[in-house]
């Protein structure tokens, strides 16, 4: 597939699937919308000292390196454990034409960026002393044959349900579920009335919440 560099609405760039007409990350700025649903609606709101993140999916690596910022304003005391799938891995050039390391303010950052996307996929990597990222090179359906431990917080940013409708189903829901320990968070842009649905019919507890700029609300669902 066709894919260009954007600049959004914040400054920082997104990559647009021509024939899709989908973008990878909100027009009205990639950065406040991973900022707004994984971190400040996901990541703050996990208590533990321990925690093991699921996405889907890799994509830009966006998500990754909203985590790795907030991971580096804590005491570093915490190890989080990042797993997380993409089929369609962006090539040298996107990665390099994105640009993400220099939108963060610090300066190590470039470094990780560049780091997240050259590490070996299906393999551990210490990307900073206590943070680990696992990139699976899979279909999302295969997350049942993934050897994964016990998930606290799900980062569930898959291409919107128009083009992608099979990601927004019962099917993969249930899989992903099926990864989170009692009490795990999943959050997500989306606030479909299906998707709450689903969850609830899986046990979770729905809370919608105010969206990223551009979106009226967005989804939290904590695994009963």
């Amino acid at each position: 597939m066709e894919r260009e560099i954007k600049t959004t609405s914040d400054g920082s760039k997104t990559l647009y699937i021509n024939d899709l007409n989908e973008n990878y990350h909100s027009h009205h700025g990639a950065l406040q919308e991973a900022q707004h649903v994984f971190i400040d609606n996901g990541l703050n709101l996990i208590k533990n000292c321990n925690i093991n993140i699921l996405e889907l999916g890799f994509g830009t690596g966006l998500n990754v390196l909203v985590t790795i910022d907030e991971f580096l304003k804590t005491d570093k005391s915490h190890i989080i454990h990042y797993f997380t799938l993409e089929k369609y891995p962006i090539n040298e050039r996107e990665v390099n034409e994105l640009d993400y390391g220099s939108i963060f303010h610090k300066t190590e950052m470039p470094e990780i960026y560049q780091k997240i996307h050259a590490i070996n996929w299906n393999e551990t990597t210490e990307i900073l002393p206590q943070f680990f990222l696992t990139k699976y090179h899979c279909d999302f359906f295969e997350i049942k044959n993934l050897n994964l431990p016990e998930i606290d917080l799900v980062y569930f940013d898959c291409f919107g349900a128009r083009v992608q409708p099979d990601l927004w189903e019962k099917p993969l829901f249930e899989m992903v579920a099926n990864t989170m320990t009692p009490g795990a968070l999943l959050t997500t842009y989306s606030s479909k009335g299906s998707v709450r649905r689903i969850l609830e019919e899986l046990g979770f507890n729905v809370e919608k919440k105010a969206g990223p700029p551009g979106k009226r609300e967005m989804i939290n669902a904590v695994k009963n």
